[in-house]
């Protein structure tokens, strides 16, 4: 790893990066309209400037989840997508973006792993690695979590998870688990303008 993996280069004026970089985005949501949330979440992203569209994926119900040993409040299913963006703003200005959406989305942050209006995570960021107490890159537990693999395998299979593997492989491996998770054809979302 380079000091530019760890750290973001970043011209002299406005903040922004060099190099653009490939940023994934987890979203879900298991209250109210599930799938106008995550729409309207997709455009709140792509509002404001710094993000180029690549692809997203299709929409897929879930369980709710929590680690092994955790448990899980009484809630519904989730619908969740990835959504794959080049960018080149710094990780701490996209997590602000991130935040200001599910606030203006009245997410609720008083129950661990409980339901949620809208829930968008930063899964990786190009190359680089951050252990910060606001944002951890790549995310820590994305490589278990079956609603970001197996969305994120229908559109970027041979991408390597840091530390982990291909994510198509981590997606199988946790189908092939038995994890709870359904491809809904009959529900689409419209990439952003």
């Amino acid at each position: 790893m380079t000091a530019s993996d760890r750290m973001p280069d970043r011209t002299a004026t406005g903040g922004h990066m060099l190099v653009a970089h490939r940023v994934v985005f987890s979203l879900g949501s298991n209250l109210g309209d599930r799938l106008d949330n995550i729409q309207e979440a997709v455009d709140a992203l792509f509002d404001a400037p710094g993000l180029s569209f690549v692809a997203l994926s299709p929409v897929y119900e879930t369980a709710p989840y929590a680690p092994p040993g955790e448990s899980i409040p009484e809630q519904g299913d989730y619908l969740n997508v990835v959504l794959v963006a080049d960018t080149r703003l710094p990780p701490e200005n996209l997590l602000e973006r991130v935040l200001n959406i599910e606030n203006s989305m009245q997410r609720v942050r008083e129950v661990r792993w409980g339901p949620r209006t809208l829930d968008i995570d930063i899964v990786v960021f190009g190359n680089v690695s951050m252990d910060d107490p606001d944002l951890t890159l790549p995310h820590p537990r994305a490589h278990e979590r079956a609603f970001v693999l197996v969305p994120w395998a229908d559109i970027e299979p041979d991408v390597l998870l840091a530390g982990h593997g291909r994510v198509g492989d981590l997606a199988a491996a946790r189908t092939a688990e038995g994890a709870a998770i359904r491809r809904r054809d009959d529900l689409v979302l419209q990439p952003p303008a």
